[in-house]
């Protein structure tokens, strides 16, 4: 398929659905679930989240002055930490969801951050942002639910200032056997289940494991990295392969 073609069909959890329907039932998803992302979040993971997020902000190490763009930024957890860490720094957040969007902007000015951060509604596919405008990239999250990957980490790496470091943190394959075993149980019977209860929408959380399940493996997505031009690409396993993150440079 050609740049903006929207033919054809994709993976919309285990079902096929045509390209130009996902954005559209991902929005769905995400504005059912916006108020209370945040708490399935930590139910669904032990609070866990919270560690892997604190590890990728580690592996970024922001600088005062730096712009970061966050991609699928949701409730702003990423760009809260970023500028946390780096005084004089700016973040901008971009998400497909409106609702998204105004649970993290009300969220950040719940705590006094007001003119730090940026909230724009925008496809990750096709960025509202200049070109080379940021010095970091980061989605967590947020790429498994995107139409065409490869389009999204083309964008990815379009906004970054040479020398700029593109970060993904996502749900990935579970590398040991036992634990891959344990996990599956876990998310096929008690998440969907728990998504009932807590957010009384238990099609968003079965579409999160599916999408978890056809989400490319570490070395796949590291691919597609190298082919989207990002250099000196790597990853690490979190939690056993539970979630994985990337790492990747515009030289």
């Amino acid at each position: 398929m050609g740049e903006g073609d929207t033919s054809g069909t994709v993976d919309f959890g285990y079902r096929r659905v045509a390209a130009a329907e996902k954005p559209l039932l991902v929005r769905r998803v995400f504005q059912s679930v916006s108020s209370r992302y945040d708490l399935m979040n930590d139910l669904m993971s032990g609070g866990i989240h919270r560690l892997w997020k604190a590890a990728l902000i580690d592996r970024l190490t922001p600088r005062p002055g730096q712009v970061l763009a966050d991609l699928a930024g949701g409730t702003g957890d990423i760009a809260l930490r970023f500028i946390a860490r780096a005084p004089g720094s700016r973040a901008i957040v971009c998400d497909a969801s409106q609702a998204m969007v105004e649970t993290g902007r009300d969220r950040a000015i719940d705590r006094g951050v007001l003119g730090d951060i940026l909230w724009l509604v925008g496809d990750a596919e096709a960025l509202p942002l200049a070109t080379m405008s940021a010095d970091a990239c980061t989605i967590a999250f947020g790429l498994r639910n995107v139409t065409h990957i490869e389009r999204a980490l083309a964008e990815a790496r379009r906004i970054l200032k040479p020398g700029g470091r593109f970060l993904c943190l996502e749900f990935s394959h579970v590398a040991l056997p036992l634990l891959d075993r344990a996990y599956a149980l876990y998310s096929f019977a008690a998440l969907p289940l728990l998504g009932q209860i807590v957010t009384g929408d238990r099609d968003a959380y079965q579409y999160l494991v599916e999408s978890i399940r056809r989400f490319p493996a570490q070395e796949d997505l590291a691919g597609l990295m190298r082919a989207a031009g990002f250099e000196q690409v790597s990853f690490r396993n979190l939690s056993g392969g539970i979630a994985a993150l990337h790492s990747g440079w515009r030289l």
